[in-house]
């Protein structure tokens, strides 16, 4: 009997777990549907702002710095370390390439992986940095440091990233919603980095939800606080990086503010970086995912922006080499620890053969490598002419998700301004603080 109630509960329980998953998939459909049918509408409303850029796009000056050819690398943690800057910069070199997000309590701690991720190559042109925290105080010591010490030639902040550990705490895109401090921290790098000759950029994201949109505000704010251009990526926190990103609102901002405005967001080829500028206005474009495992991709921008139809399409025995000196150059960055470097390369090896004519066997052996050698071996058996299928050229990569929720601090949307007690438990609680 006590079997029998014991089976008669569990199977209870398992309808119950089964039908909150039913119902939070409902949900969560809903919600792209609700986001999908903004985003239309969006689209249809603002249909008039189609601004035509001229065929070849003018150098954009960042203070004394000038990027010839206005893309960025647009910084991602754990792939825009030196070694991915040197071979995207390798195919276009007037570009800007920014490194991966370091934090400010980390560097003030002098952490080792901040530290890490503060070096740059020599061939880099410009030492491009991005700078998160959510503490003035600690933001403007960190600045200090890297002006101090001649870190950096560029300063970007950190106001886009959607991710839930860092929105929870008031970060990335939660944080232009605070504008008091927003501007403060805005104000304090640049109070810290002006004189120094060093300009300070945002990236920013349209706002928590298309309830609370931040970016034109935020815009304004910046460019009054002397931030010397301006990143959008257009979606929101919510949205994450589902659906297709609203240039729309590039063009918004664009017509706004009088600072440059950096366009990022679903740019896969030369020409969906053509037609954003067309369709926007914007001075340049930012690129994330849209390059992992395709350094290339900034050649054929460079040539697209020069009014160049030459594209760069390597086959996979070239992809093979470009991995290779890769990891070659992953085994400096890790001061000559071999294994940790093939274990980073791993990632972007599923990434560079995206679409390519690999087998499941290839590919599970390629993951398991622990020497440059094992994975030398296993590609000399690949077919090295292969190429990808003209239909995957452009493609989208990378994963395509909404956000399930947005995770802010309790209280965070009641007012536009923070409290004394709100700026006590953020910087108490900064994450990522001096542990990475």
């Amino acid at each position: 009997m006590d079997e029998l109630k014991s089976g008669q509960l569990a199977d209870a329980d398992g309808a119950a777990d089964a039908k909150k998953r039913r119902l939070r998939r409902l949900r969560n459909e809903q919600t792209i549907i609700r986001e999908q049918t903004c985003i239309e509408n969006r689209a249809e409303n603002r249909a008039e702002i189609v601004p035509q850029a001229p065929a070849c796009l003018k150098p954009v000056h960042l203070g004394k710095l000038v990027v010839k050819t206005p893309v960025v690398l647009s910084p991602m943690a754990g792939v825009t370390n030196w070694p991915f800057r040197v071979l995207c910069e390798g195919y276009g070199p007037d570009g800007l390439y920014v490194a991966e997000m370091v934090t400010a309590r980390a560097l003030i701690a002098h952490n080792p992986k901040a530290l890490r991720l503060t070096r740059f190559a020599p061939s880099e042109k410009i030492r491009s940095l991005q700078l998160y925290g959510v503490n003035p105080d600690a933001i403007g010591i960190a600045a200090r440091m890297l002006v101090d010490n001649d870190w950096a030639d560029h300063v970007d902040l950190n106001f886009g990233c959607p991710v839930p550990k860092i929105t929870r705490h008031g970060g990335g895109s939660a944080l232009p919603w605070k504008v008091d401090l927003f501007a403060e921290v805005v104000r304090r790098v640049v109070g810290v980095c002006e004189p120094a000759g060093i300009p300070v950029t945002a990236k920013i994201r349209v706002g928590i939800d298309h309830g609370h949109e931040t970016f034109l505000e935020a815009g304004h704010i910046a460019q009054e606080e002397g931030a010397a251009a301006m990143t959008l990526h257009a979606r929101t926190t919510a949205e994450y990086y589902g659906g297709h990103s609203d240039w729309s609102r590039i063009a918004e901002l664009k017509q706004t503010v009088s600072i440059p405005v950096f366009g990022n967001g679903d740019i896969w080829s030369a020409e969906d970086a053509l037609d954003m500028v067309r369709q926007t206005g914007c001075d340049g474009v930012s690129i994330g995912r849209g390059c992992q495992g395709r350094p290339w991709l900034f050649a054929d921008i460079k040539n697209a922006f020069a009014g160049s139809d030459e594209r760069v399409n390597p086959d996979l025995g070239q992809v093979c080499d470009i991995i290779l000196r890769h990891v070659g150059m992953l085994v400096d960055f890790y001061d000559g620890d071999e294994r940790m470097a093939v274990h980073d390369i791993r990632k972007h090896i599923a990434w560079y053969i995206k679409g390519f004519p690999v087998g499941g066997e290839a590919r599970r052996r390629l993951m398991s490598c622990e020497t440059i050698d094992g994975l030398r071996a296993v590609m000399d058996g690949l077919d090295r002419s292969a190429t990808l299928p003209d239909e995957l050229l452009g493609a989208p990569r990378g994963r395509v998700k909404y956000q399930k929720k947005v995770h802010v601090p309790y209280g965070w949307l009641d007012s536009r301004t923070t409290t004394a007690q709100e700026r006590e438990i953020l910087f108490g609680e900064d994450p990522l603080d001096a542990s990475y």
